[in-house]
């Protein structure tokens, strides 16, 4: 089976080109959303995104341990998507932020990431089925202001890392274009 990482800054239409290729193949869909609604606006965020997916797909809301609760859930869809790995970093990174916003240990958020990376990877070479991952890049701006965004961008950028090895194909979406940087039959492990 095929898996699929596409990366992009803030929308670049990653989330439509990630349910494109999921329509294209016909096949039954397990929607794996990470947003949390913790403001009003990041709720009608998603509410918009509920409802620009097809009905007939399955949804799973979950803000952290992906791997092992897409295994709980697959049921009988062929394709998980998973939108965004922004936001499950995000959630973890979350659980670790100081009252001061720069109160962080940057070793022990690593680590769990770390951990729910190699999670969701081994998730993905245990099932038959193929992933559509997307994920911001965040890298290629400004060089943040304070030690805590820094910190983010970087652990934001060593999970993508860790999914593009895994990944048989790497699409960096631009204006709403994909560019396939990483081809099919090179995963890179």
């Amino acid at each position: 089976m095929t898996s699929i990482l596409i990366t992009g800054g803030a929308r670049s239409g990653k989330s439509r080109f990630a349910q494109e290729l999921a329509l294209k193949s016909a096949k039954s869909v397990l929607f794996v959303a990470t947003a949390f609604a913790g403001d009003e606006e990041m709720r009608q965020r998603i509410a918009e995104h509920r409802r620009t997916r097809p009905a007939a797909w399955t949804t799973l809301e979950v803000t952290t341990h992906l791997g092992s609760r897409i295994r709980q859930e697959i049921g009988v869809a062929q394709v998980v998507i998973i939108d965004c790995i922004t936001l499950l970093i995000n959630n973890i990174f979350a659980r670790y932020a100081g009252p001061a916003a720069e109160d962080i240990d940057a070793s022990l958020v690593e680590k769990d990431i770390v951990s729910e990376i190699d999670e969701l990877i081994d998730c993905i070479d245990r099932l038959d089925v193929d992933f559509i991952m997307v994920t911001n890049e965040v890298g290629a701006g400004l060089v943040p202001a304070n030690q805590m965004s820094r910190c983010y961008r970087d652990l934001l950028g060593r999970a993508n890392q860790m999914l593009a090895r895994r990944a048989d194909e790497v699409y960096l979406m631009v204006a709403g274009l994909p560019m396939r940087i990483k081809p099919a039959g090179h995963s890179g492990r």
